[in-house]
């Protein structure tokens, strides 16, 4: 399910920051929400240091970077400490946001199928559209550098 050129879903979630965030306070603004599985596992930790690698990059474009898993902000805040990251995660227990978003459902993980978060990334634009959504990541390693190329091929 792909929710390019729909609106993106609201949400209001607790960030590691200490505040509430909301879609709309963003407004505006691009704004590129990436779903992960775990905080502190192999395949996320490459992803998020690959976005932590390009945080100067993307904040210089203006985009606003989000990470979001059904992870406690305690365990977001060790995520962050170990691994330097100087983006805001966002705490979904209940996978309320992952859902509306298409990043929570069922999985195949080792030939069977569990339900889970889906590792993939939107980017919202300004007017709250979303503009690119990859649906299903593949290689969480490579995924920060293939945003980082489409935003600045949109540029």
């Amino acid at each position: 399910m792909s929710l390019e050129g729909q609106k993106a879903p609201d949400f209001t979630l607790a960030g590691s920051d200490g505040k509430m965030h909301s879609l709309k306070d963003y407004a505006g603004q691009t704004v590129v929400i990436y779903f992960y599985p775990r905080d502190n596992t192999p395949g996320c930790t490459k992803e998020a240091c690959g976005f932590r690698d390009l945080h100067q990059d993307l904040m210089e474009r203006g985009v606003v970077l989000l990470g979001v898993s059904r992870d406690s902000l305690a365990s977001h805040d060790t995520f962050i400490k170990a691994f330097g990251l100087p983006f805001t995660l966002l705490s979904d227990p209940d996978a309320a946001m992952m859902t509306a978003y298409g990043a929570f459902g069922e999985k195949v993980q080792y030939g069977k199928t569990t339900m889970g978060t889906i590792r993939s990334t939107v980017v919202v634009g300004p007017d709250g559209t979303v503009v690119k959504h990859w649906s299903k990541v593949a290689k969480a390693d490579a995924h920060p550098a293939q945003v980082a190329e489409f935003l600045a091929n949109r540029a």
